[in-house]
């Protein structure tokens, strides 16, 4: 791994055949960049898409690396992300973090449960074989991979725990909690959690927390920050969560800080990992994977502070955090503007788009709709679609809710994977065209909103 990131830079621009063509055609000469804000921006559609997926790897050689991961596209069109061991070697510093520092997994024997969804996509296999690296490193780690399959998690779990310190469920939330809401005795396992692929509230933590019977919040519950793109990208520590708690207490400080009235995922990263950077209220990352990315935008919105800075903002407030390691911080609000996350999977207004364009659907509706992802009163989580009614018209709730399933479930690979059979089925609200709540006239229409 190059930990540099103008070294990264001249690395790829010489070992990787499709970056020297990208930057060729910009009339850019490696040799004559002096500063990595001169380079251009990559994303899917500008370079992953636009040249043979070999030529995406070092040496042009597809071959030299040995695992393969699929992220679904809006059109669930596959995105290809080669891997090899090297990579997740290097992740698995992420989650020794996490185990190390938060779990006490080099003392205590400790049973790890994937509940991330095995197959192509990055979450479950890739998450697997970190854990299994850690046991290796000589962590007393044993894990067991029922995948996202509830009953079976929920099969294994008292027939293994019992013989462990503490068993750790790692998933996507509300899968994570689904689980937790539908067993017993959590009790007896000393639960710990690591999560991925969605924002939770301070609430959230909270109450799952006094359902799994976890005794600290702060330590024992963790989220990650990970893309199929480039593996894990940062995760949370007590130091990060204990501040993230601060601030769900304050919003007026949450909104000096980042900007906005949401509440992010607060996560520390190593730059010597990966190196972030922002453009226009969104993150750039750069880092050295089976595919190479520099400066690729990945569209999350969120941000980048510094350690020094963050500490000095929580103290000129009144609040002394916890020590922790001098990493510096990113927040991520997620892809709010695109899509909507719902069990770990990408929703996009695209694919519902297509529910209502089906016969004996699309001659009631106008195909305004805004998707959104909401948390009821007993922190579950429900995707909901307000559609706005043609003029004059009235229409079947049901219909539309059926359509809109069975066209996620078609078009959107994560989705049918992801997201539990019972929990398929969108919440759909119809209203009158011109609804000044949710479709005023005369207003940019936006598709998604955050969830509230």
């Amino acid at each position: 791994m190059i930990n540099e990131p103008m070294g990264l830079f001249h690395d790829v621009a010489a070992t990787v055949p499709a970056y020297g063509k990208f930057l060729a055609e910009r009339g850019i000469d490696p040799a004559k960049v002096t500063g990595f804000a001169e380079l251009p921006l990559l994303d899917k559609n500008s370079y992953h898409r636009r040249y043979p997926l070999p030529q995406l790897c070092r040496e042009g050689r597809l071959d030299a690396l040995d695992m393969i991961a699929v992220s679904s596209g809006s059109s669930g069109e596959p995105t290809i992300w080669p891997r090899s061991v090297q990579d997740e070697v290097h992740i698995t510093e992420r989650f020794e973090q996490i185990f190390r520092d938060g779990f006490d997994a080099a003392g205590k024997s400790t049973l790890a449960v994937i509940c991330f969804p095995l197959g192509t996509w990055v979450g479950g296999l890739f998450t697997l074989a970190c854990v299994r690296h850690l046991a290796a490193k000589g962590y007393r780690i044993t894990t067991v991979a029922p995948g996202n399959n509830k009953a079976e998690i929920l099969r294994v779990i008292p027939e293994l725990a019992q013989h462990f310190d503490q068993t750790v469920l790692l998933g996507y939330p509300p899968f994570v909690k689904d689980v937790i809401d539908s067993g017993e005795h959590w009790d007896r396992y000393h639960v710990k959690l690591v999560l991925a692929g969605e924002v939770f509230s301070e609430e959230w933590r909270d109450l799952v927390s006094q359902r799994a019977a976890i005794e600290d919040p702060i330590r024992h519950v963790a989220s990650l920050y990970g893309t199929a793109d480039a593996g894990v990208l940062g995760n949370e520590t007590a130091l990060s969560v204990s501040i993230r708690r601060f601030l769900a207490g304050r919003p007026d400080l949450a909104r000096e800080l980042f900007g906005d009235s949401r509440l992010p995922t607060l996560v520390q990263y190593d730059p010597a990992s990966r190196y972030f950077e922002t453009h226009e209220g969104t993150l750039l990352f750069s880092g050295d994977n089976g595919i190479p990315l520099i400066r690729y935008h990945i569209a999350d919105e969120g941000g980048v502070i510094g350690h020094a800075e963050m500490l000095e903002f929580c103290r000129a407030n009144g609040f002394e955090p916890p020590k922790g390691d001098d990493l510096p911080f990113v927040f991520v609000f997620g892809r709010s503007l695109f899509t909507v996350s719902f069990f770990g999977a990408n929703v996009y207004p695209e694919n519902v788009t297509v529910g209502l364009e089906q016969p004996g659907i699309s001659d009631f509706v106008t195909g305004k709709f805004v998707l959104e992802a909401v948390e009821d009163d007993h922190r579950d989580r429900r995707l909901r679609i307000t559609v706005e009614l043609a003029p004059g018209r009235t229409g079947d709730v049901d219909a539309v809710a059926v359509s809109i399933r069975d066209q996620l479930l078609r078009l959107n690979s994560e989705f049918a994977h992801y997201v539990p059979a019972e929990r398929q089925l969108p919440e759909v609200e119809l209203r009158p065209a011109g609804d000044p709540e949710y479709f005023p006239v005369g207003v940019k229409h936006r598709y998604t909103r955050t969830g509230r």
